[in-house]
Formats: structure tokens, sequence, C-alpha cells
């Protein structure tokens, strides 16, 4: 076979020259006979036209000529003859090489057919063999399958048992934790009560089958363990409570975790709270009584402590210091209790929860009927104002012989503003609604009664002071005194939480009727004997000295603008008894009530003037000569009038107020005289004609309205 080059070096060309065209045609034509010229040259003709008709790009042909090539041929005559032997040759040997090749193949496909046949013979002897074993154990076969697939079955129930006894199944070991008392309340304890909760609950799907025997039987086992093993919790925490330190009662983690669980029983959970709730009462009460005499109920003194009744003469300190004792003594109760409640509420709610949720009567509750759920923060103020319930029986005993025995009104409100301040602050502790804040609030009531109480003796023993105004005018002393009283006790309002309330005004309206009030009704009885002037002024000096006691305090704001608009009443009267004291002592009261009625405007009136009596020319001169002798001390006279009235600026304005009137109603007077004049002078002109007349009624009244204002300013 010809291998093919595809890196051939290039083509030498076989394309015959015109002169080797010559040269073949000459040797042919000479080696031709004569006979068969035309004939010969007709076939060179189609050869050389055969061969100048190839083409070069055919694939086939490009490959020979590359074979041509590489055996290094020249194109000559001698290499083209021998090239068709040469290939011929090489195409024999080639096919003797294959032949020789394929006899090796034939003798090994001999011998391999020769393997194969003793291979089928030793097959067919095996094949039967075997199926005389098959059929002498085929019967020992399928017992021995049988047997497998019972033993698969066994095995598969051993496991299913197993995995039963394990899940549903307490051990012995695992009953003697949860029941035996012996046994430690430990992480053990804890987690086989877990599984046997766990038990519990899943025994509800085997009651779902049709034999229910089996989950029944196991559900009673389980509860009886469960209810030993909640006993022997219960016990436990109850041990643990008498050896806890009760004077620093802090709840460790193990006593927690325990509580948190025994919460799903919430009868044995209230129980154990109920204990230690007695328990921390009796330390507590022992803790208040040696806090304030210093020594125990059992008489052993202790030195370390200041009893807190050195200081029961003074009451306020006294009851102060006891209520600050019950205080403090609550915030460490709490402190110390949240740690269980605040950290652990959530899961001692949910364990209650659980358990509310398991009871017979709870499943078949009406619908929409719902069962108060745990509040941590209430069982905590619940816990902590049961604790503190002893020594708050003791306070209330304490405070309220204080305020039975005090007999100083001041001190009396001072202490029920004082507990209305601590009741607020154990409102905010342990809950409105707690024992503490209902002892507070009793408390309260009582000091404020005793207030009222001896406030309404004071004004009692006061009665025979209501009788007469003092001479000088000025407020009396029981009025003195009960403003000052009130004004300490509006200062000790006013620092107290009850005085920043939604309405503290409100809230202040009772402390004044009975602190206020009544010492006012008394000032206006005394000034209902005086006569109009010296009431008034005796008033409006009460009226002031109450004003400038109330004024800066918020909270009895209405009263003080009560006040101030009786004091404005009070000095109308004033202004109006000047008036007519200027009118009646300048000897013109006559004159103007003449004159008050006739309008300068109107002809008819201003002719009326001359024909009045007080206008005639004696009664005239007389009022002149009066008002001259009045205008020199006119001023000094009304402002002595006004001198018990201590508000120097009031009196100032009442009398000018009032001389203000006089000065209008006297240029009335002379505009009507002056008036009257004219129109005289118009008249005795119109009738005579002549401009002489009588003595003018300005000349018997010659004063001006601007010299009166300037001698009454």
């Amino acid at each position: 076979m010809l291998s093919r080059s595809t890196s051939a070096p290039p083509v030498r060309s076989l394309v015959l020259s015109p002169r080797d065209n010559s040269e073949l045609l000459s040797r042919t034509g000479s080696l031709t006979p004569t006979s068969t010229k035309n004939a010969g040259t007709s076939a060179l003709s189609s050869k050389i036209a055969s061969v100048l008709s190839a083409s070069y790009a055919d694939t086939e042909f490009r490959e020979a000529l590359f074979l041509l090539d590489e055996r290094g041929l020249q194109n000559v005559a001698d290499n083209r003859r021998k090239l068709r032997l040469d290939l011929q040759k090489e195409v024999v040997d080639s096919n003797g090489g294959i032949i020789h090749d394929f006899g090796k193949v034939a003798e090994q496909l001999k011998r391999i057919g020769y393997t194969i046949g003793k291979l089928n013979e030793s097959y067919n002897d095996m094949k039967t063999q075997i199926y005389a074993a098959h059929a002498s154990t085929a019967s020992a076969l399928g017992e021995a399958s049988q047997l497998m697939t019972q033993k698969r079955q066994v095995e598969s129930k051993q496991k299913l048992l197993s995995t039963f006894k394990t899940h549903f199944i307490l051990t012995q070991d695992e009953v003697d934790v949860l029941t035996l008392t012996s046994e430690p309340v430990d992480d053990l304890f804890f987690s086989v009560l877990a599984k046997a909760k766990k038990i519990s609950r899943d025994c509800e799907v085997l009651l779902g089958f049709e034999n229910q025997t089996l989950g029944l039987g196991i559900m009673e086992q389980v509860t009886r363990n469960l209810n030993h093993g909640f006993q022997k919790l219960y016990r436990w925490i109850q041990r643990e409570f008498k050896s806890l330190n009760l004077e620093n009662p802090q709840i460790g983690s193990a006593i927690r975790r325990a509580l948190r669980v025994l919460a799903e029983r919430p009868t044995l959970f209230q129980n154990c709270l109920d204990f230690f709730a007695e328990a921390r009462e009796h330390v507590l009460s022992e803790a208040f009584y040696t806090a304030l005499t210093g020594s125990s109920a059992a008489g052993l003194e202790d030195p370390s402590v200041k009893p807190i009744e050195l200081v029961a003469h003074d009451p306020l300190r006294y009851v102060g210091d006891m209520l600050a004792w019950c205080h403090s003594a609550a915030v460490g109760e709490r402190e110390a209790l949240e740690v269980l409640f605040i950290s652990e509420g959530d899961e001692i709610a949910k364990g209650i929860q659980v358990s509310r949720e398991a009871e017979v009567w709870r499943l078949v509750a009406e619908d929409g009927e719902d069962m108060n759920t745990f509040d941590p923060v209430e069982a905590l103020n619940q816990l902590v104002d049961r604790d503190m319930s002893g020594a708050v029986r003791i306070l209330r005993q304490r405070v309220e012989q204080v305020i039975q025995t005090n007999e100083e009104t001041i001190l009396a409100f001072r202490l029920g503003n004082l507990i209305n301040f601590y009741k607020s602050t154990f409102s905010r502790l342990v809950g409105p609604t707690s024992v503490l804040v209902e002892a507070m609030g009793t408390l309260e009531t009582e000091a404020l009664r005793q207030f009222r109480s001896l406030v309404r003796d004071h004004v009692a023993t006061l009665q025979t002071e209501f009788q007469h105004t003092p001479p000088d005018l000025r407020p009396p002393d029981f009025l003195t005194d009960a403003l000052e009283q009130l004004l300490a006790i509006m200062k000790t309002y006013e620092t107290s939480l009850s005085s920043s309330g939604d309405d503290p005004e409100a809230e202040f309206k009772s402390i004044m009727a009975e602190a206020f009030d009544p010492f006012m009704a008394g000032c206006i009885n005394m000034a209902n004997n005086a006569n109009p002037l010296f009431k008034s002024i005796f008033l409006i000096n009460c009226f002031v000295a109450a004003r400038t006691t109330l004024s800066g305090f918020t909270f009895v704001r209405k009263y003080a603008t009560d006040i101030q608009t009786k004091i404005e009443e009070e000095k109308a009267r004033l202004v109006v008894a000047q008036y007519d004291l200027f009118r009646a002592d300048s000897g013109l009261d006559s004159l103007i009530d003449a004159l008050a009625g006739l309008d300068i405007r109107k002809k008819d009136d201003v002719g009326k003037v001359a024909t009045l009596e007080e206008v005639q020319p004696e009664a005239l001169r007389q009022s002149s000569q009066k008002l001259d002798d009045f205008l020199p001390s006119a001023l000094i006279d009304a402002t002595e009038k006004l001198k018990n009235l201590q508000d120097s600026k009031l009196a100032s304005s009442v009398t000018e107020e009032a001389a203000e009137r006089f000065c209008v109603d006297f240029e009335h007077v002379e505009e009507m005289l002056l008036s009257a004049d004219e129109l005289a002078e118009q008249r005795r002109v119109e009738e005579d004609g002549d401009e002489e007349h009588a003595q003018s009624l300005r000349a018997l009244f010659p004063r001006t309205s601007s010299e009166i204002r300037v001698l009454l300013s």
C-alpha cells in the first residue's frame, strides 16, 4: 500500500515540453510501420490530450505525484518504463506479507476454538452438578428463607419494643430517682421528671387506638409516678426554704428551677409561696420591732441598732423614720425576689398555663370564658406585700398612736402629707391594691381627719373673738395666725407629690374649706357690726393680708382671684364713701344734686338754673364760702379717713378716684353756671338793650375746676 505524505516537497512538473513531444513523436514515428502511421498518431494524440486534460487539483492525482517525487525519480525514459514493474512488484510483496501474517492469526484462532470447546464441556458438567445440588437442597433453602424472614420480623418487633419501652416506660432506676426521697433533687431528677411528663403527653396517641388498655395502663402508672415526683419536689423546696438565709433571701438557681417546674402544680406552688411569705413576715416583723426598740421580742438587745423610738419626741421624724425603714425593707425584699419572678416569670407562667389547660373543668368551659393568666409582676408585688404585712401592722399601730396624740394643726397636716408621699411611693413599688398602700391610705385619712378636727376646735375656741373689729381696723390676730398656719400648710403641700396631680386645686379645696374659709367668714361677720366706711377698710385689710398669703401658689389661684374681686368691690364702696364725703364737706351736695339732672345742651335746662333755690345769690355765696373753707384741708381730711387702710397705694387710689368724680361733678356745675350767665345776659340785651346787669352767678361762685383739681391732686 502506498502511504500518503502531508508535507511533500514541491512537485516537479511532468508536463511534456514541445521538444519532448517532438522527440516522442519522432521516436514513435520511427518505430511505427508506415501502414499504421495514421492510427498511431491518433492514439498518441489521444493519450497526450488525456494527459493534458488531467486536473492537477485532484487529490488522488496530487498524492500520486507526491509519491513519485519521494522516490527521487528523474523524468527519463528508463525510469518511466520500470515504474510500473516496480509498483507491481511492491504490491505483490505487500500481499505476500499480509498472507503470511494472516496465517499466524488463523493458527491462534484454532487454538482459541479448542480452548472454548473445553470450557463449554466444563460448563455443561458444572451445570449438571448444580442442577442436581439445587434439587437436593431446595427444601432446606426454603426453610432457611422462612427462618430468615421470621428472624427479621422478630428483630423488628424487638427494636419496636425496645423503642417503645425507652419512650413510654420508666426504668426502675428512673422511678427510684423520681419518687424516693433518699435520692437527691438534681439534674437527673429533672430530666426523669421531664421524660415522665413527655410520656404522659404522648399517651394521648395510644388512647387514639381501638385497644386503649395499654395507653390507660401506662398513663395511670406515669401519672402516679409524676404525682410522687411533684410531692418529692414540693417537700424538697420546703426543706430548702427552712434552711434558706431569711435575713438575706437570695433564692439560688436550684430553688428557682424547682419552683419553675413546680408551677405546673399551682396548688403546691402556692403552698410553697405561702410558707415562704409566712417565714419572711415573721423575720421582717422581728427586724422592724428591733429597729424600733433596739431589742428583739425575746428581750435580746442589739447594740448595733439605734432605736427609732429615741426620736419619738419629734412625731414627724419618728413617723418618717418608720416609713423609711418599711420602704427600705420593701425595696430589699423586691430586689431579692425579682430574680425568681422577673427572670423566671415567663417559665412559671407557662407552667401554670399548662396545668390549667389540662384541668377537666377547663376543657368543658364555655366558649369565651377565660381564666386569669399568671402575671409575674403582680405575683411579685403580692408576695412582697405579704412579707411586709406583719411590719405594716406594727407601723399602723405606732402611726395611729402618734396621730391621735398630736394636738398641733400644722404637724397633723405634715403627717398626712408625709404619709401621702409614701403611699404614692409604695403604690409604684407594690401596686395600688396592696395591703401596704391600703394601710397608708387609712393612715393618711386618719391624719387629715385629725387635722380637720384640730382646725374646727381652733375655730370653735375663737368664736368669742368674732365679735368686734379692732380699733385700728387691722386684721384680727386669729386671722394672722390662721394665715401663717395656712402658709406653712401650702408650702408643705407645694413640695408634696399631690401638688403635681391632675387637679391640685380641687384636692386642696377641702383644706381651704377647713383652714381658710371659717376665718374669712369670721372676719366678714365681725365687719357687719361696723359702719360702712370702717367695714370696707377692715375687710380690705383682711382681704389684702389673705391675698398676700395666697399669692405665688398656683393651686389656690381661684381663691386669690375671688379675694381680688372682693377687694375691688370694697374699694368701690370706699370710693363712693370718699366721694360723698367730698360733696358733703364742700357744701356742694345740694347744688350738685340740683344741677345733675340738667343738660347743658338744652336751652330750657340752662334757663331753669337761675330759678333753682340752690343757685340764688345768698345760697350760692354760702356754698362758695363753704367750698373755700373745705379746699385747703380737703385732701388731708380725706386721707385721714383712710389712715387705717394698711395698703397705702390702695388708699391713694381710692382718694384719687373719689376726687376725680368730685371734679367731674364740679365741672358740670361750673359749666351750668357759665351757661346760665350767658343766657341771662342775652335776654337782658334783647329786652332793654342795656348791657348793664346784676351780679353774675360766676361772680358769686368764682372757683374754677382747674383750681379744684390742683387742690385735690
